[in-house]
Order: structure tokens, then C-alpha cells, then sequence
């Protein structure tokens, strides 16, 4: 009789995200895993199948938490100004904590083309609420309104990459801050 599974998948997958964040696809062992899913390497296997696969899940469940909490900030103000501040002071704030998606660029370019799939994905849906809010602040007269709105989102994103490298290179909060500050000063 097989035995059932006894662990929550979603927290096993959650477990697996810190340990990638942290290490990176290379730098992350089976072992490393699954002491900290707290399964065994067959439960592993069974569930989330090889390395690869695991990964690719936990990128894009990562991405998707990510993508969902950059959205909420930049919808959470009446303004949209005050969202999008809202979603660079948010960056700034949590730069610390490596970021998976970052990190994942960092590792393998474009070369995978289903990682590079999850990438896009997220990054369609985040640019889409970005634009909607950038095309709201220069109608408010809060951003410079000779910006495209897409090269306005480009640049903030860019600045959100950059800032988490830089936190990973040693920034300090207060560094952070005065980035994300200069970033959005660059578009009013």
C-alpha cells in the first residue's frame, strides 16, 4: 500500500524558494532541498519532480507573489504617484532579502526558454498595471508627460533590478531609499 504524502506542498514549495533565492539554481544541492522542505529525496521526486522542475515552480510561484504585491502597491493609493512611490519604497524596504527573479536573470539570461516564458509573464502583467498608473500620474500633472509610458515603466524596473543587486553588493537601507528616491525624481 503506498503511503500518502505527509507535508503541505505549498509550504514545501515556499520552503524551496528561500533556499534558491539564497543560493541560486548551481549553488542549491538535493540535500540542501530537501532538509529544508523536510521531505525525503523520493517525496521530492515524486511531487516536484527533478531539480529543474522544481525550480521552474518555484520561480514562477515567485514570480507571481511578487508580481501580485508590486500590483497591490501600485494600486493601494488613491494617487497614482503615491502607488507607484509606494511600490519603489516597497523594493527599497525589502532589497535585503535576495530576490528569486533577479537572481534567476542573473543566472540564466534568456538561455532557458521556460524560465524565460515565466519571466515574461510577469513581467507583461506587472508592466501592464505600471502603465496604467504612470498614464494616471501624468494626467494628474505628477509625471512628466513627454514620457512614453513604456520607457517610464522600463526605466522604474530597471531600477527595481538594480536595487536589489546593489543590496546584495552590501547597499544599505538608507542607500536603497535615496535610489529609489532619484528614480522617481528622474520622472516628474
Amino acid at each position: 500500500m503506498a503511503r500518502t504524502k505527509e507535508f503541505d506542498r505549498e509550504q514545501a514549495l515556499d520552503a524551496a524558494i528561500e533556499v534558491f533565492r539564497e543560493h541560486g539554481f548551481e549553488g542549491t544541492s538535493t540535500d540542501m532541498l530537501v532538509r529544508a522542505m523536510s521531505i525525503g529525496r523520493q517525496s521530492l521526486y515524486d511531487t516536484f519532480g527533478d531539480k529543474w522542475k522544481l525550480y521552474s515552480l518555484a520561480v514562477e510561484r515567485y514570480a507571481a507573489a511578487e508580481t501580485d504585491a508590486h500590483i497591490a502597491m501600485l494600486r493601494g493609493a488613491p494617487r497614482a504617484q503615491d502607488g507607484i512611490r509606494a511600490m519603489m519604497e516597497r523594493v527599497a524596504e525589502n532589497a535585503s532579502q535576495a530576490c528569486l527573479g533577479v537572481n534567476s536573470v542573473c543566472e540564466f539570461g534568456q538561455s532557458r526558454p521556460d524560465l524565460t516564458a515565466i519571466h515574461q509573464a510577469a513581467d507583461r502583467r506587472l508592466k501592464h498595471a505600471a502603465k496604467q498608473r504612470i498614464s494616471e500620474a501624468q494626467a494628474d500633472g505628477d509625471l512628466d508627460a513627454t514620457l512614453s509610458t513604456e520607457e517610464t515603466a522600463d526605466f522604474l524596473f530597471a531600477n527595481v533590478a538594480g536595487m536589489r543587486i546593489a543590496a546584495r553588493g552590501g547597499a544599505g537601507p538608507a542607500e536603497l531609499k535615496t535610489l529609489a528616491r532619484i528614480a522617481l525624481r528622474a520622472v516628474t
